[in-house]
């Protein structure tokens, strides 16, 4: 029986629209249903209105850290509603390059609407049965919400709705010191709010080595972020001014306004996959290493999977995809290296295991080495918080793992990340030339003082000393 489209997917962000596109390219007929906005999370409440507010309030602390560079000047003026304006202005330029009109243009279908597997083999879209030869499920994740007592009483924020603010919040408490927390108490106290972020483990940023999260710690406090670890939510109030969060031990917190982030959970409710028979559950929907869920026909990618919750990750899995349902040859699509960056001041960027993770992994074969950012010149010339490159590897020059702490930490991860994809080893770090005077640089003198410790240790040591004496 014909099919009404080759490809449907299910969802509008970042996934999706790699995946509609490939799709095209390669002449398929496609439609994309999505019941809200395209371009999902990223677009909307992600990655492009969050570093466009971290900017502004970079640019106000660029004005207070002035006098160290002997130029005088004057506390900033912070108007939030200009702040956001201009958020919503690049949040608005980024959807002309993925609002329905342009996708049509580009010959998908787009659908406006909900929807919702009848079957392994038909999607009901607003009472339409519609048919493809393969389905895509891209819907993504949302703001995770901690069953806290008193909390569903009051009006707090998530990193969906924190945009629709005017003004900024006198006091403001962040629940939560993952990324999405880091980067929007810095933002808000470097825009004028005060700040208590709580963590309940003992330090934030978890999923970074430790030396990274302490290193980001320092800052926070230094920038006046009421940094709270090990600090346990019990209960939150509801005040005349806004909440008092109650805390274990008995500390509490005053606030008027309470910024949720605790995390995301994978969005797979109403899609009608027990219906579909796809195989799924709280943690997101199963997919093996190709992407494919337990029926044949059905694929799902990005953040509705459970895996690694970054948009260019999405992105490579819608293409991967779309790749490995309709083109011979299946490669694997769930990786185990993804590179990632916080875009806190300094920000902190990763890249394969961890010195924890490779130790486990391969025990004592295992050589930890770090280069401090102020023995990069770049680093004096622009008077940077402390950071540092932390590099895990074998004895035998192979990369397991990059950790980096800068102001273009998100920048000079990248080529540590090409490194360990393409299998290079220490050396070819050493030998590529960079320029001076950038960050990167760094990388090369770390790579490079390895390299050279190697070639000068023990027996190699002593017959590289012996000829460079001999030499007439």
């Amino acid at each position: 029986m014909k099919k009404d489209y080759d490809l449907l997917i299910i969802g509008g962000g970042s996934a999706a629209l790699t995946a509609a596109r490939f799709a095209r390219q390669i002449d398929l007929s496609v439609a994309l249903v999505e019941k809200g906005r395209l371009g999902g999370d990223c677009t909307w409440s992600g990655c492009v209105p969050s570093k466009t507010l971290l900017k502004a309030a970079k640019s106000a602390q660029s004005v207070r850290d002035a006098a160290k560079h002997g130029i005088t000047t004057t506390e900033p003026r912070v108007d939030l509603r200009s702040v956001m304006t201009r958020v919503r202005s690049v949040v608005g330029q980024v959807y002309e390059a993925e609002s329905p009109d342009t996708l049509r243009a580009e010959g998908v279908d787009v659908i406006q609407g909900e929807a919702r597997f009848i079957g392994p083999r038909t999607v009901s879209v607003a009472g339409r049965a519609i048919t493809a030869r393969r389905y895509l499920v891209c819907t993504g994740a949302g703001p995770a919400i901690p069953p806290i007592q008193g909390l569903a009483e009051i009006d707090f924020l998530t990193y969906e709705t924190v945009w629709g603010l005017e003004e900024l919040p006198p006091r403001l408490a962040v629940v939560g010191g993952g990324p999405i927390g880091c980067e929007l108490a810095q933002a808000f106290c470097r825009l004028g709010s005060s700040v208590t972020l709580l963590e309940g483990a003992e330090r934030i940023m978890l999923q970074d080595e430790p030396e990274a999260a302490d290193a980001l710690a320092r800052r926070l406090t230094e920038d006046g972020v009421d940094l709270r670890s090990s600090a346990v939510l019990e209960r939150v109030e509801k005040t005349e001014t806004g909440a008092r969060l109650v805390l274990g031990g008995g500390g509490q917190v005053e606030a008027d306004a309470v910024l949720v982030c605790v995390g995301r959970w994978p969005r797979v409710d109403g899609l009608g996959l027990a219906e579909a028979k796809v195989a799924h559950g709280r943690a997101g929907i199963q997919v093996n290493k190709h992407l494919r869920t337990s029926q044949a026909n059905i694929y799902a990618a990005g953040d509705c999977t459970g895996g690694y919750q970054f948009t260019h990750y999405a992105g490579y899995q819608g293409f991967m995809a779309v790749r490995n349902a309709f083109l011979p040859f299946n490669k694997k699509s769930v990786l185990e290296r993804v590179p990632w960056a916080t875009f806190t001041d300094p920000e902190v960027a990763h890249v394969g295991l961890s010195e924890s993770q490779a130790t486990e992994r391969y025990g004592g074969k295992v050589q930890v080495a770090n280069w401090p950012m102020e023995r990069t010149d770049r680093w004096l010339m622009e008077g940077d918080s402390p950071g540092f490159l932390k590099l895990v590897y074998r004895p035998n020059g192979q990369l397991l793992g990059a950790t980096i702490v800068a102001s273009r930490a998100g920048e000079m991860i990248q080529e540590w990340a090409l490194a360990m994809d393409q299998g290079l080893k220490l050396a070819h770090m050493a030998e590529s030339l960079h320029i001076y005077p950038s960050y990167s640089l760094a990388s090369q003198q770390l790579a490079s003082k390895l390299r050279v410790d190697q070639l000068l240790s023990g027996v190699m040591g002593k017959i590289v000393r012996k000829y460079a004496r001999m030499v007439g």
